[in-house]
């Protein structure tokens, strides 16, 4: 199984791997044996653990922003959505990499390309460059938080996560009678809507002068 080796094939393996047993549990031990090759012959593709570690978020970065293109003539507003609700998505298919994304920047060559490419097409739509760089901050930060309430796994506990459902029959109607009716409505408890509109409303505000 060497043959073909590439740094995306082992990032790819890299992923399935967290996504199957959580990240605390990834090595370059673990990653050679479910690639079929010895440990050594990943260190031509990431040099070390921390190279593996960014690339697992560029990977998941990529496979986001793979058809999202570039602020167009409709404005920048419609693409910050697509950039917001790309990335959730993405994210919320490899949860196991929500700590990382939260915590070691994406830096790579391909990715400050990209992030160029898309400051230049908001400029050009009207943004001044600090604002620019603002949304996309912002936005790309509320994202990763957003989901990782929403998915995220404590590494090394994963399924030990609380959940208010679990607490629904501890609950005082008494005491807690809003937070029973929300179990029982589900009231705020939409997370798709929620991000929807919360994503706009950020866009809503950048868009003020």
């Amino acid at each position: 199984m060497k043959a073909g080796l590439s740094r995306e094939r082992v990032l790819d393996a890299a992923l399935d791997y967290v996504d199957a047993h959580g990240l605390p549990a990834l090595s370059m031990r673990k990653l050679g044996a479910q690639l079929g090759v010895e440990a050594m012959s990943l260190y031509r593709h990431v040099p070390n653990k921390d190279a593996l570690l960014d690339g697992l978020v560029d990977r998941v970065m990529e496979t986001a922003f793979a058809g999202l293109g570039e602020p167009g003539p409709a404005g920048w507003e419609p693409w910050v959505r697509d950039f917001a609700h790309a990335m959730r998505a993405a994210l919320k298919a490899h949860p196991g990499v929500l700590p990382l994304a939260a915590t070691r920047p994406v830096n790579s060559p391909d990715a400050l390309r990209m992030s160029e490419r898309w400051l230049a097409a908001m400029r050009a739509a009207g943004l001044p460059l600090g604002r620019a760089m603002d949304v996309v901050n912002v936005v790309a930060t509320f994202t990763i938080g957003h989901t990782l309430a929403e998915v995220g796994r404590t590494p090394g506990h994963e399924g030990s996560e609380p959940d208010l459902d679990q607490r629904s029959g501890d609950l005082d109607p008494a005491e807690f009678p809003n937070l029973v009716e929300v179990i029982t409505t589900r009231a705020g408890l939409d997370f798709d809507s929620r991000f929807t509109e919360a994503v706009d409303i950020l866009i809503a505000g950048y868009r003020v002068p």
